[in-house]
Order: structure tokens, then sequence, then C-alpha cells
């Protein structure tokens, strides 16, 4: 599972790297969950164009989002067989910018310590992406989408046993996006785990599993002594949901 991740392009530089056509004024984010805007890029008629999408796909035959399972991932071995994602695999691919993502990793005392990760040498990562437009009752249309999961790679096998697909290289991202020349078979092999020695991680602090978190202190690496003394905290209270919270609060 992918659940939390961190983009922190400057517009300028996502518009060129991604060879879009427009510019998508998004903040660095350090805390991005599920539910909440992110960028998504996707070609149509052989524009590139980035888009503010939610996070959690909605097909467009849902009837009513708040009976439906919140999607945030796709798994690459299964989508094209799942009915909710085997029409955006034929028909709508995106990518996902990012800079790094979170997974949590159970030690040996069954308590989970989260780790951020990041490519070898620091470059962006286009997740591989599923979008979908939903139409509500009124004729609003909102566009949602999920982040593609694959087996992790030899590095990551150690943190988690999932890890988004992420696409290297500009051919392939090229050819994840042509959905009239690329079909879903050959989409789904361009969807495989990195090779190894391309991905790293390090420890950081336990406040990312908050939901008002947000900062690049979030991606510091921190030392042992400290996630000693984060383990021997008292956890914080939960506060209730916000009435109102799940899956129709789109934005």
């Amino acid at each position: 599972m992918c659940g939390r991740y961190a983009v922190t392009l400057p517009p300028e530089m996502m518009a060129d790297l991604f060879n879009l056509l427009n510019r998508i004024d998004y903040p660095p984010r350090y805390n991005i969950k599920p539910t909440e805007p992110i960028v998504a890029i996707w070609e149509q008629q052989g524009r590139r164009t980035g888009q503010l999408v939610r996070w959690g796909l909605v097909p467009a035959w849902v009837k009513d989002p708040r009976e439906f399972p919140l999607l945030i991932n796709a798994r690459a071995e299964s989508m094209a067989e799942k009915p909710a994602f085997r029409g955006s695999l034929r028909n709508q691919r995106c990518i996902i910018p990012a800079s790094g993502y979170y997974e949590w990793m159970k030690g040996e005392d069954g308590k989970r310590q989260p780790y951020y990760i990041t490519q070898a040498d620091d470059a962006p990562m286009a997740f591989a992406g599923l979008y979908s437009t939903w139409m509500g009752p009124e004729g609003e249309e909102i566009d949602t989408a999920a982040i593609v999961t694959v087996e992790p790679n030899l590095e990551i096998a150690s943190v988690y046993d999932r890890m988004p697909a992420i696409l290297r290289g500009e051919e392939v991202v090229d050819r994840w996006l042509n959905t009239r020349d690329v079909d879903t078979r050959e989409a789904q092999q361009l969807a495989s785990p990195p090779p190894p020695g391309s991905m790293k991680y390090h420890r950081v602090g336990k406040a990312i599993g908050s939901s008002t978190a947000e900062g690049p202190e979030l991606i510091r690496p921190i030392a042992s002594e400290e996630a000693a003394a984060e383990a021997g905290a008292k956890p914080a209270r939960k506060k209730k949901a916000a009435a109102g919270g799940g899956q129709l609060d789109l934005f």
C-alpha cells in the first residue's frame, strides 16, 4: 500500500520535467493523504496536462460514493480484471508526481516505525496511476485517481510488501500515457518493480502519522535515540472524526 507521500517540486520544474502544456500551482506538500487533492498528469488528443484530482478512485459507474470503498491503490497484477480499474487501465492512465513516500515497518517488538522512501539519486518520481471522472446527480464532474502498486524491489522488501509502480525514463512514461497505441497487457508490463539499488530509505518521526502534520521536518532522518524516545512516549489521544467525513468529501 502507498497511503502517504510527498511532492516538493516547484510548479515550473514539474511542468518542464513532464512536458506539460500548463502549470499547476501546487505548494510543497510533505504529508499527502487519501481523499486530498493531488496532481495527476494525463494525455488527451496528444495534449499532456496536469490536473488536480481527488486521491481515491471512484469509477464512473458508481451511483453513490458513500457506499463504495476508498480505492487509493490498484494492484498491477490484477487491475486488468477488476471492474473498478479495467476501464481506466484501458483508457485513463495517468502519472502522479512524487518526491518520496512513506511506509511503516513493523519491528521485532511489534511496533511500527515510519520510513521515508526515495529514489537512490533523489530524482523526482512518476508513479503509475489510473484516473476516472465521476459525475454526480447534479451533473458535477469530479476527477479521481489511484496509485498503481507492485511487489517491492530488493531494498523495499525489508520495509513493506508493496510499493508504488515507478515509471523510470521518459520513454516508459510516454508509453504508459499513450492509451491509444499501448494496450492493457503492455501497460501492465510497464508497471513493474524498479531494479535493485535504485531506492533508499531512512527512518522518520511518528509525527507523519498525524492528519494535521505538515512541513519539511517530517522527512528528516531521526537517530535511534530519538526513535526510542518516541516509542517510550504516551500515545496521543485520537480525535473524533469530523462530522460528514468520508467518501463524499471529494475536496
